[in-house]
């Protein structure tokens, strides 16, 4: 992958600085109190909004709170709970998978190590590094979620399409010490002003240098709904 001009370095270091000054104190938005109940939250977030996600996780934690009480689990009552997050019948297999191989693997604990996560069923880079970042302030990566993947490419952070392309393409330009960070602020920016059908561009602190890539003039709203 070529390396990043310094334009682009340059263009990403004010979109980096000025999300920082709009959210300075980001946090991740599914809700948990360990990193099993994030794991589990974030395999449940594939398709689904958080807000749905935390609907969904306090009867499944009270239920099975641990890798040990899940990896037990029969699918159908998994399934049952998990119901209304989408895709039930595959995140209910993923989430018993996963949870018996911490189990047999990892002593039932959560391994703070990305090779170990990506290899447990239903994680991927995207969820392995909401988890490390999250969980246990590992920098392993930059999350890459539809919001991050769609206003990287407003901003003309990316051209690229693919996630792991992205990913690489914004790990380029972002410092490391900002990774955790900055999906949760591009997310809050996506959810607060950036919206994907009617953006906000007239309000938008990054307006003055944003290309606004993919925005129609007639979709920029002048005020927010």
């Amino acid at each position: 992958m070529a390396r990043p001009s310094a334009s682009r370095k340059l263009h990403a270091a004010r979109v980096v600085q000025t999300l920082i000054d709009l959210y300075p104190d980001p946090k991740c938005a599914l809700v948990h109190n360990n990193a099993f109940e994030l794991l589990v939250a974030t395999i449940l977030s594939a398709q689904c909004t958080d807000a749905r996600v935390n609907l969904v996780t306090p009867s499944l934690f009270a239920r099975f709170p641990d890798s040990a009480s899940l990896a037990q689990a029969e699918l159908a009552e998994v399934e049952t709970l998990i119901h209304s997050a989408g895709f039930f019948r595959a995140k209910a297999k993923n989430l018993v998978g996963m949870a018996s191989r911490l189990v047999r693997l990892h002593g039932g604990e959560v391994p703070a190590d990305l090779d170990a996560l990506t290899a447990l069923p239903g994680v991927g880079r995207k969820t392995a590094h909401v988890v490390l970042g999250n969980a246990f302030q590992v920098a392993s990566g930059v999350v890459v979620d539809t919001h991050v993947k769609r206003l990287s490419f407003r901003l003309g952070l990316t051209r690229a399409t693919d996630p792991e392309v992205i990913e690489h393409e914004l790990a380029a330009v972002v410092p490391k010490a900002e990774w955790i960070h900055f999906s949760h602020r591009l997310i809050d920016h996506g959810r607060r002003v950036c919206n994907a059908r009617r953006p906000t561009c007239p309000k938008c602190e990054l307006r003055d240098f944003c290309p606004k890539f993919g925005v129609k003039s007639s979709e920029a709203a002048d005020e927010a709904d």
